[in-house]
């Protein structure tokens, strides 16, 4: 028989299958155009803000936002720079909380959401009921306050960063189980406990290594809240030297435009030079200032998203 004659186990013969695989010379250069223009829509408001960073602050009330500064001036740094001891000890706060609560996220997701995947497992419809209820209803404000400051007493530790509202997620935990029972054969368990191997060893030699994308992904968001978050800090810290970088840049922009607000309602030679302080280049300057550790972790997340994109789609 001629090779070009030969069929794939569908039925389809191999030039047919690579037809109708094969993207055409002009889709290709549409699909290419498409996600360069969808790139640079993603990267104009950056270069906006990291523009307006560098601006004058008349310029902007002038001449308003522009990719290009009309007039360079680093005065939003400088700013920022007489509180740099504050900045340097809110980023400390920051990545620490990030990493070790990403981490602890991630592990305790993951242990969750596996005996849930499990169809030997006697009472995974009540586990997964109840983590499906969280989603749904809440204690309110003022329990979860309570709870947390008179039952755990975390208010003004590093926990009170860590573990309200952000240690675990019950929509991530339902994705995890979602991908182990769609990626973690039985037979592979089996094996495993035919040859001895217990629960905890399957989990951490079997499970966890075939489930790096998932994971990726279920820590990437966990990253993001972590980083973001300023809401704990609000609540339950009141050590200056415990507030995380997000609410400590806040409160920087808070007591600006109140010393703005109060400059513009006097005359003194004090509120002359109150009034001088940058504003609106300010905030620009605390969102790169902000930005910055997520746009370097991305790169890390992305190899196990690409590896995420191929589970299944190569079958021995």
């Amino acid at each position: 028989m001629n090779a070009s004659a030969q069929s794939s186990p569908a039925g389809v013969s191999v030039p047919a299958a690579k037809r109708i695989n094969a993207i055409s010379p002009g889709s290709n250069a549409v699909i290419n155009v498409f996600f360069i223009l969808y790139c640079c829509a993603c990267l104009f408001p950056i270069l906006l803000v990291l523009s307006a960073s560098f601006s004058d602050e008349n310029a902007i009330a002038l001449h308003g936002y522009s990719l290009i500064p009309r007039v360079w001036s680093t005065a939003a740094y400088h700013y920022l720079a007489y509180d740099l001891h504050r900045i340097a000890t809110g980023y400390g706060i920051s990545i620490a909380t990030t990493v070790i609560g990403s981490l602890a996220g991630m592990m305790m997701t993951a242990l969750y959401a596996y005996p849930l995947s499990r169809a030997d497992f006697a009472f995974r419809g009540f586990f997964s009921f109840f983590i499906f209820f969280t989603m749904i209803f809440g204690g309110g404000l003022v329990p979860w306050y309570l709870v947390y400051t008179n039952l755990f007493h975390l208010k003004d530790t590093m926990f009170a960063l860590i573990v309200p509202g952000l240690l675990m997620n019950a929509f991530l935990v339902l994705t995890t189980r979602t991908f182990f029972q769609q990626t973690i054969h039985s037979s592979i368990l089996e094996s495993a406990q035919i040859d001895g191997a217990g629960e905890f060893r399957i989990f951490f030699r079997i499970v966890l290594p075939l489930s790096l994308p998932v994971m990726a992904t279920i820590g990437l968001f966990y990253t993001l809240a972590y980083w973001n978050d300023w809401f704990n800090s609000l609540v339950f810290i009141n050590k200056d030297s415990m507030v995380n970088l997000q609410y400590m840049m806040y409160r920087v922009m808070r007591n600006l435009q109140f010393l703005q607000a109060n400059a513009q309602s006097s005359s003194s030679v004090g509120a002359e030079e109150i009034a001088k302080i940058p504003n609106e280049t300010v905030r620009m300057a605390m969102c790169i200032v902000g930005m910055g550790p997520i746009v370097l972790a991305y790169p890390f997340f992305q190899r196990y998203f690409v590896a995420g994109l191929t589970v299944g789609a190569v079958k021995g």
